[in-house]
């Protein structure tokens, strides 16, 4: 009975039919089992998905999965903003299309999705369309056509540990793995009803906090700029999820400003490309061409006030300027040499972002207008953020080219 009732409310707030949802462990799971049993119920169509270059690492991983069992991934490219141009999506389906997987809001960014009019395209096309709305559930359903949908009660204010699966009438769909008999695995019974408790809870809510949260945010998205010099917000301005708002800023280690504004008491995350594990760009920064140094990204949680955010954004200007300086300071200067008239070669090779970018910075104004720097590095990350810092500084990027340590980025002075 409790279960039942569970799945009564969680369908009632995403908007299917109860006997169309089901529990998992996690909202990883429900992504894993949804794109497994999709394209599995569907095997005889064909072999080919479709998702975007955005997605949810965990939407990212099943589509590694089925390319290594011989199924063909498409990805499709995003703009400035992270979002999705649904013509360029639709014209991707194909005859042989399983499966496409659009997300409802992006986790990193904030960026919301055109999700209504990609299921049109897909429904259009006989196409099933996965919709990954754990981002967005807790501020109400997601429009549209779509076939399948997971979410996450972490995401919403939940228990973790407790994911949902929707599968609509009528879509094709194979459960793979260990089930219980309505193909959706064992349930964690009290976490279940912790889970539907907190998302008719949080929903109750949304519609005023969503509006309050949208203004705090839109308050950092304006002043962070005017506060802290070379800085760029990336996402769209407009059509984004109420709490979230992400900033790069140049010149900068995102894992060490992190830590910096950990020990002014404010725990916040970074879409950053340097991370002490990985040193890879961000995936969702990567894919937009933005600036992925430096990255800080701000979800104020429900209950955030007012003053939260104006200490934020009055510690912030001080705890930029302390790691600019350390990473300027101490670090030693890349070897510059000139290479031919006009032309200078900054070797940075072994040094990790943002050292490129800095020493890049430091001598573009020796090299006369319409001179070159040929910045020499081997960090992944220098791909994105050479690009994005010479947009920012109205600077010519020329393009790459294969060097013998490394890769050798050349930039045109412009003025």
């Amino acid at each position: 009975m409790l279960l039942d009732a569970a799945r009564e409310a969680a369908a009632e707030a995403v908007g299917c039919r109860p006997d169309e949802l089901g529990f998992t462990p996690s909202g990883t799971a429900a992504v894993h089992s949804g794109v497994a049993g999709a394209l599995a119920g569907r095997r005889r169509v064909g072999r080919h998905l479709i998702v975007s270059a955005v997605e949810h690492s965990s939407v990212l991983h099943s589509a590694e999965a089925h390319e290594g069992e011989g199924g063909s991934v498409t990805r499709v490219s995003v703009d400035r903003t992270g979002r999705v141009d649904p013509a360029g999506y639709a014209s991707r389906l194909r005859p042989d299309t399983a499966l496409a997987c659009l997300q409802s809001a992006n986790h990193e960014v904030g960026t919301v999705q055109p999700v209504a009019e990609v299921a049109e395209a897909c429904r259009a096309a006989g196409v099933p369309l996965l919709v990954d709305a754990a981002q967005s559930l807790a501020w109400g359903p997601v429009e549209g056509g779509w076939s399948l949908l997971a979410g996450s009660a972490h995401k919403w204010g939940g228990p973790a540990g407790v994911g949902l699966l929707v599968v609509r009438k009528g879509v094709r769909f194979a459960a793979q793995g260990p089930t219980d008999e309505r193909g959706y695995g064992f349930e964690n019974l009290p976490a279940i009803v912790a889970a539907a408790a907190s998302l008719r809870a949080v929903r109750a809510e949304a519609a005023q906090e969503a509006v309050r949260l949208r203004e705090l945010t839109e308050r950092i998205r304006a002043r962070v700029p005017r506060l802290v010099p070379d800085v760029e917000v990336v996402g769209d301005p407009e059509r984004r999820l109420p709490g979230i708002v992400t900033f790069s800023c140049l010149y900068v280690d995102g894992e060490t400003l992190l830590h910096e504004l950990d020990r002014e008491g404010f725990s916040v995350s970074s879409g950053s490309s340097c991370t002490s594990s990985t040193l890879t760009p961000s995936h969702v920064l990567k894919a937009m061409g933005v600036l992925s140094e430096g990255n800080v990204r701000v979800s104020l949680p429900w209950g955030a006030t007012e003053e939260d955010v104006e200490r934020f954004l009055a510690v912030l200007p001080g705890a930029v300027a302390g790691v600019r300086e350390k990473l300027g300071a101490p670090t030693p200067s890349a070897v510059v040499q000139v290479a031919e008239e006009g032309e200078l070669v900054v070797d940075t090779l072994g040094k990790r972002c943002p050292i490129p970018v800095i020493e890049l910075a430091k001598v573009i104004g020796d090299v006369p207008v319409g001179g070159l720097v040929r910045v020499l590095s081997d960090d992944e990350a220098a791909r994105l953020d050479i690009p994005a810092w010479c947009e920012m500084r109205e600077q010519e990027y020329v393009g790459e080219e294969p060097a013998d340590k490394g890769t050798a980025y050349l930039v045109r002075r412009l003025s």
